[in-house]
């Protein structure tokens, strides 16, 4: 079961603020015990909207939006993928995420389950997803 926990961004990490050094320790600690357990598959954070855009498809049209994007709730500073053998498991480990923000400044993350290709009914459409990820892997 592959879950991606989504740290939340805030007003400081949509100006581009960056994590102190003693946050950055907190996190590579944590991934690296990610690591050791063989549950991390990817990690990285992101670059405040100002650097994105987005594409909104209404009445079969693409309409292109360039950041920044008013509702820092709404938005995602970073991100973690792993790959557990339960929902508690996942759960396990959420908890042990290190403030995002740092210990006492405010901050979410929010932890969702993936889809893998078992989900869906098979078919042609979904082998095709499969051939994907074998060349991939």
């Amino acid at each position: 079961m592959r879950f991606m926990i989504l740290v939340k961004a805030t007003a400081d990490s949509e100006a581009g603020k960056m994590p102190e050094d003693e946050l950055i320790a907190q996190m590579a600690t944590y991934h690296e015990a990610l690591q050791k357990a063989g549950v991390l598959l990817d990690a990285s954070g992101l670059q405040p909207s100002a650097k994105g855009w987005r594409v909104r498809y209404a009445d079969g049209r693409r309409t292109v939006t360039e950041g920044p994007f008013a509702e820092t709730k709404e938005l995602i500073a970073g991100y973690t993928v792993i790959q557990v053998r339960s929902r508690e498991e996942a759960m396990e480990w959420a908890r042990r995420f290190p403030a995002p923000f740092g210990e006492h400044a405010d901050g979410e993350i929010e932890v969702r389950q993936m889809f893998d290709l078992d989900d869906f009914e098979p078919g042609q459409s979904i082998e095709r997803f499969r051939k994907i990820e074998g060349a991939n892997h």
